[in-house]
């Protein structure tokens, strides 16, 4: 476990009056349980306050960002953010799991890497960063590291098929064939979030969607976008 704070707070591009709220962001349940008691706060209720700091503020930053919009789509966007997998993604950029408080069996296991921990710590960060300096400076962060994620999942009006506009390239080109996969599924059966990945000879593009054909749409588009065959 990293212990020097400070280089949590620079990643994340704020700095906590009190840090009593950012080590109970990052001390999960299975660190508490192996304490004695009276036991510390672990960082459950902060999930539950970071997720909907998370929603406000992407929503509120959707309706900026596309004013076009209807509330279907931005909800459709949204969904796409504020989820397991681009929670862990951003948590990953910060080295989040350099700094949980984990219990043994849960270090032991890979716990510094499963998406699961750290999209629910990723949440309780957030908590605490709106507990000590309010909403303005959470949503702050939020814009500063989740903005970047907009392009990836935000799908034209029109909704091209980027699939096959990348099956006309390739066979134009005399290119190997794409190959798509479902690599991850979260959320509940009512509310599934897909990851696919597409392989296209010696390279490998992913796309996330809330069903499978839009995850892969999603990779072909991210694929488009990197053979400059689209404007990114």
């Amino acid at each position: 476990m990293q212990t020097d704070l400070s280089m949590l707070e620079a990643s994340l591009s704020y700095a906590f009056t009190n840090r009593e709220v950012l080590e109970t962001a990052l001390r999960h349940s299975s660190f508490v349980n192996e304490l004695p008691d009276p036991k510390p706060e672990n960082n459950e209720r902060f999930e539950f306050l970071g997720d909907a700091v998370l929603s406000l503020s992407i929503s509120h930053l959707l309706m900026e960002r596309f004013p076009e919009r209807s509330e279907g789509d931005l909800s459709k966007i949204r969904s796409q953010l504020v989820n397991e997998i681009q929670l862990s993604h951003v948590a990953a950029t910060l080295e989040l799991g350099k700094f949980l408080w984990l219990g043994k069996g849960e270090t032991q296991t890979g716990g510094r890497k499963k998406n699961s921990i750290l999209a629910d710590t990723m949440e309780a960060l957030l908590a605490a960063v709106y507990l000590d300096g309010g909403f303005a400076r959470a949503f702050e962060v939020v814009k500063i590291h989740f903005s970047g994620l907009f392009d990836q999942v935000a799908v034209p009006d029109d909704n091209p098929d980027y699939k096959s506009r990348l099956q006309e390239k390739v066979q134009a080109e005399g290119a190997v064939q794409p190959e798509y996969r479902i690599i991850t599924e979260t959320g509940p059966d009512h509310d599934k979030t897909f990851e696919a990945a597409l392989d296209l000879g010696d390279k490998t593009f992913t796309g996330t969607g809330k069903s499978k054909k839009t995850a892969e749409q999603a990779a072909a588009r991210n694929a488009l976008q990197q053979l400059n065959d689209i404007p990114s």
